[in-house]
């Protein structure tokens, strides 16, 4: 593995749920590099097996064969208590539905993996930090009192705390109206542009997967396509072109 350019690898990843007759084949032999520094979209419909991708590449779930490293480290054969203290280490999440803990203030949901840890945030970078999302005045506020939107960048900010290797967001603005999806797309583009985070989305937006440095397009679990960066027509086209809506 090239650590300086590659921060996850997948080998041949294949994903069977059930068995016989009933069996799915979610992934169907998938292998991906994750270029450190850039935003990676994965693109497809459902049933395309990008959430089943995403979810064994961030040691969530294990491929039934195949191989994952992140950070140097080969995932698939770790233990519970190995793989639960590489992912504090090396990863970040973002979800569609926030995933905030309601009794706690958008400060403690931000540092909670920090707290997890036994560690404390760097004061400068967590003041930074919080001024970029726009949370400088909602610190002391639940999630209750936050809005969609304000609660998505508390996620943000909580995924970018620990400056993991790799940040995967799971339909990150799924759950948004247009415009507040327009600004945290903004806030994930500035995270790579500005602080190198490495970013692997799943989106069904072609909108979101035009900000991406690159875009890979999933059909019936295996990679169908990659381009580059490009705009949101070109990938509406692909999409319309590779029939997978």
């Amino acid at each position: 593995m090239d650590g300086q350019t590659t921060v996850v690898r997948a080998d041949e990843l294949h994903r069977t749920y059930g068995e016989g007759d009933t069996a799915v084949n979610a992934l169907r032999g998938v292998g991906v590099d994750i270029t450190a520094g850039q935003l990676t979209a994965v693109m497809g419909p459902s049933g395309s097996g990008k959430s089943t991708l995403m979810h064994i590449l961030a040691g969530l779930d294990k491929p039934t064969t195949g191989t994952v490293q992140v950070g140097g480290t080969e995932i698939t054969t770790l233990g519970d208590d190995d793989l639960t203290k590489l992912r504090r280490k090396h990863i970040g999440f973002i979800f569609q539905f926030f995933n905030l803990l309601p009794m706690l203030t958008a400060r403690d949901n931000i540092v909670l993996p920090l707290t997890i840890a036994g560690q404390k945030p760097d004061p400068a970078y967590f003041d930074e930090l919080v001024a970029r999302v726009g949370l400088t005045d909602r610190l002391t506020h639940r999630p209750a009192e936050l809005s969609g939107g304000q609660q998505q960048r508390v996620a943000i900010a909580r995924a970018l705390v620990s400056r993991p290797t790799v940040i995967f967001a799971d339909e990150p603005t799924g759950n948004l109206d247009s415009r507040t999806s327009n600004e945290i797309l903004q806030l994930m583009r500035g995270s790579v542009d500005e602080y190198g985070q490495t970013t692997v989305m799943v989106t069904h937006d072609a909108k979101a997967a035009a900000m991406a440095d690159r875009v890979l397009y999933l059909a019936d679990g295996v990679i169908v396509k990659e381009t580059g960066r490009t705009d949101q027509h070109e990938i509406l086209q692909i999409i319309d072109s590779l029939d997978l809506q």
